[in-house]
């Protein structure tokens, strides 16, 4: 099945990225963290036509950063371990005053 053109998703997931230089192919995760994060219902909907959940899940599984509202609904929705994600295993600085 032929992967969605870039531009039938919201144009403001890419708003910093020239889409000729995005692949399917090589940043794949990256789009798919995208969508999970900033995307809208119909974003996540057109990704669904193309991947199954678990595919989803396997490719945020590899992103550094998630929201933890992204996370929880991967999480809840495979069954998967959170830890399993590796943007668990990265925190952000904290700035104490």
């Amino acid at each position: 099945m032929e992967r969605p053109a870039f531009s039938e998703f919201s144009p403001h997931l890419f708003w910093d990225v020239d889409l000729k230089q995005l692949s399917w192919e090589k940043n794949t995760a990256f789009i798919v963290g995208r969508v999970l994060d900033y995307g809208i219902m119909e974003d996540w909907r057109l990704l669904r036509r193309y991947f199954s959940i678990d595919e989803i899940a396997d490719y945020a599984a590899t992103l550094r950063s998630l929201t933890d509202l992204s996370l929880n609904l991967l999480v809840t929705l495979t069954k998967r371990d959170k830890s399993t994600f590796r943007c668990t295993k990265f925190t952000q600085f904290e700035q104490t005053l």
